[in-house]
């Protein structure tokens, strides 16, 4: 108590993370997000599309959960037996409960691949991959940033002091 401020690490404005530390953050979140929108929301659109077609028929959500991630069942009837069948990635409905009312559209060949009627159009899982897109490529460009950042930094150290740059 001699009247001197004490200031520990995190309370002198540094966040712990250098440049360097920003650069490599910054490139794996836009690496992951990247693959996020390419190898799943994408494809998860094109199946939804791809049930435009298909046999229609009146369904109870069997199991709720994240349906945007394919954690939701449905049962129907299905050429007169039925089916329990999981709905793919990207799609809605996520807030209905089990026993809640929807309508499927199936494969007929293989009714286990179906999808919500509301979903075929693949508007949600298509706009979940732009999004993620968009952020990967914001993450792209602040790792460039960051990575300019540390070439001029690393020119001041080199050129010493009092050099310009």
């Amino acid at each position: 108590m001699d009247g001197r401020v004490h200031e520990s690490a995190s309370g002198s404005g540094q966040s712990g993370l250098g440049p360097r530390g920003s650069l490599v953050m910054s490139l794996t979140l836009a690496l992951l997000l990247g693959m996020l929108s390419v190898l799943v929301m994408f494809p998860a659109a094109e199946h939804l599309r791809s049930l435009k077609g298909g046999e229609r028929a009146d369904a109870t959500l069997h199991t709720s959960g994240s349906c945007m991630i394919g954690q939701c069942r449905v049962e129907f009837e299905a050429d007169g037996r039925t089916v329990v069948a999981d709905l793919p990635t990207g799609s809605g409905g996520g807030k209905q409960s089990v026993g809640a009312a929807v309508t499927v559209r199936y494969q007929a060949d293989d009714p286990q691949v179906v999808a919500r009627d509301e979903d075929v159009g693949g508007g949600g899982a298509a706009l979940f991959a732009w999004m993620s897109a968009g952020a990967a490529l914001l993450f792209l460009m602040l790792s460039a940033v960051a990575a300019v950042f540390l070439i001029r930094q690393r020119r001041k150290t080199v050129a010493g002091p009092g050099a310009a740059v």
